[in-house]
């Protein structure tokens, strides 16, 4: 009996010391997972209501050791709220620590250089994982960019990120405005890098063409932005025919065909080289420019010497079968 009553204590021993190192082992070792997997923590959501999603999801064998492991083994962080990736293999403790960070996953929504608001607002508006409604945000009010984000947020906060984005860049980029600039407040600063970001998409001309706009507010010559010309027309949409002779004689806010100075606001959302070109222009003595067949443009300092540009210009483009 005494042999019997030995061994059996050692039997049950052995299964505590095998429990035992199983628990504490079973914290850190690879978990069930057997690939990654997204988890999405419900705000306010509470560990052992999360536990219990974990063991659905197959992430871990068992809810309720997770929270003894937890309590146990784990720190006294909350979990937050977001969507999170959990690897292959994942560890309780691994899991845990994931959950606790706030690492949550990001998606991104890219805004172009030059997009106008309209299109900003329907990129917005198509993005299923973004929730509840937002206005037309006021043109030139958006820094292009890429803009972190998680499902379930509000379209609206994400706007705010993007204006709050173009109101900082502009608050420090103002006071670093050189001599040769020719605006004279900020506002003015986004309407003409409006223009300067859809006249050129080579950032290197971009001082250039700022240059030669500065230098034709001064002198009092039009500027003369076919970009202009189509904003209000289409809110900055591509228009998707050639401008009209009536309406490069139309009469309004925005034509710069028609009236001498700025248009009346941006007719998109200047990125930060149009920008720092408008605020630190290039000192040149051009006043004009075309385009040089090749992706660029060919600037002139006299009339004559622009319409032999353009002569070559029409070439070119006759060559190509496009006149």
């Amino acid at each position: 009996m005494r042999r019997a009553g030995c061994l059996i204590l050692g039997i049950v021993a052995a299964a505590l010391l095998f429990f035992a190192i199983d628990f504490i082992g079973g914290w850190t070792h690879a978990g069930p997972l057997k690939r990654d997997t997204t988890m999405v923590v419900p705000d306010g959501a509470s560990l052992r209501g999360m536990a219990h999603a974990l063991e659905q999801q197959g992430a871990i064998r068992s809810a309720d050791r997770f929270l003894l492991q937890a309590k146990l083994f784990g720190d006294d962080g909350v979990i937050k709220a977001g969507e999170y990736r959990l690897p292959t293999g994942a560890s309780s403790a691994d899991i845990l620590a994931i959950l606790q960070s706030g690492k949550t996953i990001n998606y991104l929504v890219v805004i172009p250089e030059g997009m106008p608001s309209i299109l900003v607002h329907e990129r917005l508006m198509s993005n299923k994982d973004l929730a509840g409604d937002v206005a037309v945000p006021e043109e030139g009010s958006v820094m292009p960019d890429s803009y972190a984000y998680q499902k379930g947020e509000t379209r609206k906060a994400v706007l705010a990120r993007m204006q709050t984005a173009m109101t900082r860049f502009l608050a420090e980029q103002w006071p670093r405005r050189s001599a040769k600039a020719v605006v004279t407040t900020p506002e003015q600063a986004i309407t003409l890098a409006s223009i300067v970001e859809k006249e050129t998409s080579i950032p290197a001309e971009r001082p250039i063409v700022a240059g030669v706009y500065g230098n034709r507010l001064r002198t009092g010559m039009m500027l003369q932005a076919d970009p202009t010309i189509i904003y209000p027309i289409t809110k900055g949409k591509p228009l998707g025919r050639r401008i009209r002779r009536s309406e490069i004689t139309a009469v309004n806010d925005y034509n710069t065909y028609a009236m001498t100075g700025l248009p009346r606001g941006p007719i998109a959302n200047p990125g930060r080289t149009s920008i720092e070109a408008v605020l630190r222009p290039a000192e040149t003595k051009a006043l004009y420019f075309v385009a040089d067949g090749a992706g660029g443009h060919i600037f002139a300092e006299t009339l004559d010497e622009h319409n032999a540009n353009v002569r070559k210009w029409f070439e070119i483009r006759r060559a190509r079968g496009e006149m």
